[in-house]
């Protein structure tokens, strides 16, 4: 054999042994090591349990946040007369006995006048009769006489009496003024006077409404096809434009029971606290009540589930070495429970904390 020729087939040997070296790297790439979680991480992750629940059912309703008409007070004027120092405006947290404005009253000034002879036709009347009873000893007078002078001293206690008391009920001073006073505690929430006024008692409208606001009413609408959902003492959770992530719990406290004549929706009525006085009369609320169906399915949270295109997946722990991604098909979700229809059955434990973390892993 040439030089040559066994040039060449030594050339074309080694290619072969090369390219017999080099598929079966590739095929040692190609065989996919399992995944396997590392100790601190597995340690870190909530580590869920598939169980068996009954279905609930979260229904929503618009609704306003509204006075709790229990805990409001008006202030209606008690005299006529002209406004002063109604220096207090909506918004304003008075306490009760707090002076809102003050009255110039004719009025007061009457009453004040009428207690004045009352008091004085007293010490008339209780002279008039002493001098009966020493005419009486000295034979001057007789017992009727007596008797008809008792009769205008208890009179005229009487008058003092009653003049006292109009007097004390319009505030008792005796300047001719009327003191508005708050009568509990709580925030002006509406104000129609202002100073230099003139109100008279015939007028229907409060000067002043204050309302504690420590607990408010949320009025709901409740349409047709939800009305047999809705009870009374079912318990709700609200929430507001205004605090997107904070829950307020209250229940149902009243059901109209009449559909409105021009939204045919049924109001309802929903009573929570207001801690901090955080809810404000006419904001905007939505009402979650929810409601128990006779029915139970596969239920697991919904930090479990982790969406890809258009797809639901749990992953499946068994074992630090032992996680798999599976596909899940849903009945529905309310709050954090996810109802499952397929794929995963109760007892199965799931990852439910960085769950996305390890399907990509998983997936790389």
């Amino acid at each position: 054999m040439s030089i040559l020729t066994r040039n060449i087939s030594v050339g074309a040997g080694c290619f072969l042994l090369f390219s017999l070296i080099a598929c079966k790297a590739d095929r040692n790439e190609d065989v996919r090591q399992p995944y396997v979680a590392p100790d601190s991480l597995f340690r870190t992750l909530a580590i869920d349990t598939v169980k068996t629940s009954q279905i609930t059912d979260a229904i929503k309703f618009n609704g306003v946040v509204d006075f709790n008409t229990d805990k409001v007070v008006n202030v209606f004027p008690l005299v006529s007369g002209n406004v002063t120092d109604a220096g207090i405006m909506p918004g304003d947290y008075v306490k009760a006995g707090r002076l809102l404005g003050v009255v110039k009253s004719s009025e007061i000034a009457n009453y004040n006048a009428n207690l004045i002879n009352a008091e004085a036709n007293v010490r008339l009347t209780e002279r008039q009769l002493q001098q009966q009873k020493d005419l009486y000893k000295s034979g001057l007078a007789s017992q009727v006489d007596i008797a008809n002078a008792e009769s205008n001293y208890q009179q005229a206690e009487a008058a003092k009496t009653a003049a006292r008391k109009i007097l004390s009920i319009n505030g008792s001073n005796k300047n001719g003024e009327y003191d508005i006073k708050a009568p509990i505690d709580g925030f002006v929430v509406q104000k129609n006077i202002t100073n230099g006024m003139s109100i008279r008692t015939d007028n229907g409208t409060a000067l002043f409404t204050i309302s504690d606001l420590k607990n408010v009413w949320v009025q709901a609408n409740v349409y047709q096809e939800n009305i047999g959902k809705v009870h009374e003492g079912d318990p709700a959770e609200v929430t507001t434009i205004s605090y997107p992530d904070k829950v307020f719990k209250g229940k149902v406290d009243k059901l109209m029971n009449v559909l409105d004549p021009t939204s045919k929706v049924m109001k309802m009525r929903v009573v929570l606290n207001n801690p901090g006085y955080v809810l404000k009369p006419q904001m905007f609320a939505t009402v979650t009540i929810y409601n128990k169906e006779n029915k139970q399915a596969v239920s697991i949270s919904r930090s479990d589930l982790v969406f890809d295109h258009s797809q639901y997946y749990v992953i499946v722990v068994t074992g630090r070495k032992n996680v798999q991604i599976r596909p899940v098909e849903l009945i529905g979700m309310n709050g954090q429970t996810a109802y499952i229809k397929s794929g995963v059955t109760p007892g199965e434990r799931l990852i439910g904390s960085q769950a996305l973390l390890i399907y990509g892993s998983l997936n790389s």
